[in-house]
């Protein structure tokens, strides 16, 4: 198996892969009959890092996966090096593959003298050198147009829902938006799950504290109703918990908690497990290693879903079909991570 797959009409494209979840790299290559291009990399006593391909990538549309996690600042600067290293190898097309997106909450300005961070980071890998960004559930859409260039914005939301839809009973199942800022996306899995009762938190946030919010009170129906609360992300894990305190204060018969990037920093993991959430239900966008996972946590695999996207521009696809569903080739793909 070579680490080059070849294209039509005479298009060759490799999947690279940092330090910071490699594995995950090595299902993606699985799912699409290739193998991750090995990479020579380590770091220098002062910290400062050596990246180097083994293999040519000259005239090929070379694939950049990195998990923006744990060590994030590290992970992103490493990213930015071998973008910097394909440019140089002549690299026909480079797109950085980030499932979690680092810095993506800060993406406005609340309070004076702030940065926008989020645009920093695009500006970053723009100027490295990279082509495309393939993502998936940015913190807020709008970012896309942060980057002067095509932005493949992915969703999770079909795995979730198909994983929600065959393994929870739903003739009692109210979704629960954890804050106004997504009611859109909880309402479109009511659509996707038949027409559901809808519920959404109505917290507030402290600008000048980092992941704490309050939750004032919850409009909708939750009494006795299985509740499916749907986010983006669970960093620390503070407000999702006070969302599952809410709703059970509210009389909701159980709570699962569903969230596409588990960054679990922390405290997260001992909250969680003290909630009294029915189920959380997450994907690998990031690492979430066996010492955080819960005897009710449920990890699915962002590999397949990545892999289409891949597929779907090296092959000039169209990327708008993923919002349906992943294709029938990469269903039979195990779930879980």
């Amino acid at each position: 198996m070579t680490s080059l797959l070849e294209g039509t009409p005479d298009k060759r494209m490799a999947v690279v892969t940092g330090r910071a979840y490699p594995e995950l790299a090595d299902q993606v290559a699985a799912c699409l009959g290739t193998k991750v291009l090995e990479t020579t990399a380590y770091d220098f006593a002062n910290g400062e890092m050596y990246v180097r391909f083994t293999e040519p990538v000259r005239g090929a549309d070379v694939f950049v996966l990195q998990c923006h996690s744990g060590k994030i600042n590290k992970w992103i600067m490493e990213q930015l090096i071998m973008i910097d290293a394909l440019k140089r190898a002549s690299a026909r097309t480079i797109t950085v593959v980030a499932p979690f997106m680092g810095y993506s909450r800060q993406d406005k300005k609340h309070q004076g003298r702030e940065p926008i961070t989020a645009r920093l980071v695009y500006d970053l890998f723009r100027t490295a050198g990279a082509d495309r960004i393939m993502t998936v559930d940015l913190h807020a859409s709008q970012e896309q147009g942060f980057f002067n260039a095509p932005v493949d914005h992915l969703t999770a939301t079909p795995v979730l829902i198909d994983y929600v839809r065959n393994h929870l009973p739903l003739e009692n199942t109210t979704i629960v938006s954890p804050d106004a800022g997504r009611i859109k996306v909880s309402e479109r899995w009511a659509a996707k799950l038949g027409n559901l009762p809808l519920a959404f938190i109505h917290k507030t946030r402290d600008i000048t504290r980092p992941n704490h919010a309050v939750a004032h009170g919850i409009i909708g129906d939750v009494v006795d109703r299985d509740c499916v609360v749907v986010d983006d992300m669970i960093d620390t894990a503070g407000t999702i918990c006070e969302a599952v305190h809410a709703l059970r204060g509210a009389g909701a018969r159980s709570v699962t908690l569903v969230a596409t990037h588990g960054l679990l920093s922390g405290p997260a993991v001992e909250r969680l497990s003290q909630c009294g959430a029915r189920e959380i239900v997450l994907m690998d966008t990031v690492p979430v290693p066996e010492e955080k996972r819960l005897p009710n946590m449920t990890v699915l695999s962002v590999a397949p879903l990545l892999a289409a996207g891949i597929r779907s521009v090296f092959e000039e696809g169209s990327v708008q079909t993923l919002l349906e569903g992943l294709p029938e080739d990469m269903r039979p793909r195990n779930i879980y991570a």
